[in-house]
Formats: structure tokens, sequence, C-alpha cells
């Protein structure tokens, strides 16, 4: 079974981080260039429920890896060497990205402007490289590469 859940957690991670690689290196700076807001909107209809889905399979698939990992749940807060860190770290990376995407949800995107790009390109930013610091979390389990 921890096969599997491992499975969909990558397919869906694939699916998330695969998708903001291309909004900050493709979507975002043709928007940025045209000072088109448009641009990015229609990449976040396009893209927003299949990433959400994703973002969510990972959640519910992350907990149950960790619980089946660390069945002492206050293990998961703990920056203790080994698998705990790295579920500590997961839980920080989840609670900035859940924070930035709020952020640009609430504030930035109902007044989404050619002035208000370079903003919404931060919180863009920022969600890609967390993103990518999700897989380089994930990869540590089997690589031991945070977990010293």
């Amino acid at each position: 079974m921890y096969s599997f859940v491992l499975l969909v957690h990558l397919l869906a991670a694939t699916v998330w981080t695969g998708g903001h690689l291309v909004l900050a290196f493709s979507v975002l700076p043709r928007a940025l260039r045209q000072r088109d807001p448009q641009v990015l909107l229609a990449f976040e209809s396009a893209y927003e429920p299949l990433g959400m889905a994703a973002l969510l399979v990972q959640v519910v698939t992350g907990l149950w890896m960790a619980h089946a990992m660390l069945p002492d749940l206050s293990a998961w807060f703990s920056l203790a060497p080994g698998p705990a860190r790295l579920v500590t770290l997961k839980l920080i990376l989840l609670a900035a990205t859940a924070l930035t995407a709020l952020d640009a949800r609430l504030r930035i995107i109902p007044r989404l402007s050619a002035s208000t790009l370079p903003a919404m390109a931060r919180r863009v930013w920022t969600v890609t490289a967390l993103s990518v610091a999700f897989v380089i979390v994930g990869a540590s389990f089997r690589s031991g590469w945070l977990m010293g």
C-alpha cells in the first residue's frame, strides 16, 4: 500500500511542481514583458483546478505516509536527525505555501493589474521555490541529504 500511495504522491508532486515551473519560467515572463495580467489569469483558470487537486492529493498522501513512518505525531514537529526532520520541513514548506497562496488569492489576484504584476510575480516565484524545495526534501527521504 505504501508504494502505491508514494506513487500517487509523486505524480501529484509532478503536476504541482511542473505547473509552477511552467508558470514561473514561461507564462510569468511573458505576462511581465507584455504587462498583461490576462496572461496569468488565463493560465491560472486552466491550471488551478488540476494544480489544487494535485496539492490536495499531496497533502492527503503526505500525511498518510508521515503517519505510516512516524505514528507518534509529536515526532512530526522535531528537527532531530532522521525522517522526523524531513516531515517537519515538509510541514513548514506546506504552511509557507498555504500562506503565500492565500496572500496571492486574497490580496493580489482580486486586484491584479499591470501595476500589481510584480507583486504577483514575487508570489509565483516564492511558491515555485517552495515547490522545488518540497521535491528536494522529499528526495531526501531516500538520499539522506537533509537527514543528518
